[in-house]
């Protein structure tokens, strides 16, 4: 009976290499677990339905119906976001970019501001993305930069802006969303390189132990990965938690959304943004950051104002402000990043649409 106690005790040591027992859960154990599970977009949507439905009338459904709206508007781009970012990780080429992205660094904020101001992903959809090479191993600071530019412009963006406030309003806004995430990456390279950045990622976005390899210990990537059960199974893995992972927060920054919509009277903005104003360029900078207008529903706005007297200077802050970090935006990289990595994004964002801004007024 002791030698059997004596290896049962072992067997169930911790640290052992050999099996243990599982153990078992209670049901406060399987409650906790569920609750860790939803997270807190989950639980803060159920929250925030509840005392909808409580303390107004009209409101919950009202939200609710926005939400869906918003999410369905947005879907195209997840899809295509998260299918790019599960293809990079089946291929074996999220590596390679990485390494890319590794070897010039200065080559690679512009490169990165570059394509994230022609690309046509929004701030919300191309997180699975930058999830996926930020675990891939790129650095911050190109990471840092598209997602600065990428929701400023887009092909689409352009014309309508074009349309609505014409092109040369159209062609500054673009030179301002690459400017700027030249800016947010250099400013967070040389954050990085004095080590003001070091342990800035939430586990989801930390880089596996396999992306630290050299690109020649890297073995190139399968393309056709869908002819390998294997790589086929990561790419269903990959898509499926990028997807539940994005679609969960920005459900819940979208019901955010519609709050703001409820409840903060667009007169405020005209007031504070409109003629007359001599602190209208960094009050414009201030209502851009947390504004729930995105870059589309800006533009009849900003157009209005302008009709009022309000410089397009002052107009461009606004937009360049509010695109960057909308609320959906600002919930998706908070998901992502820890406190000190957001500070900076926020902190970028807004500097960077003052200066350019600013830049702007001082030509015309």
């Amino acid at each position: 009976m002791a030698v059997i106690e004596a290896t049962d005790s072992t067997e169930t040591a911790p640290g052992c290499c050999g099996p243990a027992a599982p153990p078992r859960m209670t049901l406060a154990d399987k409650a906790r677990g569920i609750i860790r599970e939803a997270g807190v977009p989950v639980w803060g949507m159920a929250a925030i339905m509840l005392a909808l439905a409580v303390m107004t009338d009209g409101q919950a459904s009202a939200s609710a119906l926005f939400t869906l709206d918003a999410f369905v508007g947005i879907l195209p781009f997840i899809l295509a976001s998260v299918v790019i970012a599960a293809g990079l990780k089946a291929a074996g080429a999220d590596n390679m970019v990485a390494s890319a992205f590794t070897a010039r660094p200065a080559m690679a904020i512009f490169t990165a501001s570059l394509f994230g101001a022609l690309s046509p992903f929004c701030s919300c959809g191309v997180i699975p993305l930058v999830a996926g090479l930020l675990v891939a191993g790129v650095p911050i600071a190109p990471v840092l930069a598209f997602c600065i530019a990428s929701p400023i412009m887009d092909p689409e963006m352009f014309i309508l802006t074009a349309a609505g406030l014409g092109i040369e309003f159209a062609m500054v806004k673009t030179l301002a969303a690459v400017g700027m995430g030249v800016f947010a990456g250099f400013v967070a390279q040389g954050m990085t390189s004095a080590g003001l950045l070091d342990d800035v990622l939430k586990p989801i976005a930390k880089p596996s132990c396999c992306a630290s390899g050299t690109p020649q210990e890297q073995a190139p990537p399968v393309w056709k990965f869908w002819t390998d059960a294997e790589r086929r199974a990561t790419f269903r893995g990959a898509s499926l938690s990028n997807f539940v992972f994005l679609g969960r927060w920005l459900a819940f920054a979208f019901l955010l959304e519609s709050l703001m919509v409820a409840y903060v009277p667009d007169t405020l903005v005209a007031t504070w943004l409109g003629s007359g104003n001599a602190w209208a360029l960094p009050l414009a900078v201030l209502l851009g950051v947390p504004a729930y207008l995105n870059g589309y529903a800006a533009i009849p706005l900003v157009s209005g104002l302008i009709d009022l007297g309000m410089s397009p200077a002052t107009g461009m802050a606004f937009m360049l402000a509010g695109s960057v970090t909308s609320i959906p935006a600002a919930i998706a990289i908070w998901s992502l990043a820890k406190t000190r990595l957001f500070a900076l994004y926020l902190g970028v964002a807004g500097a960077g649409a003052l200066l350019a801004a600013a830049s702007w007024q001082t030509v015309l």
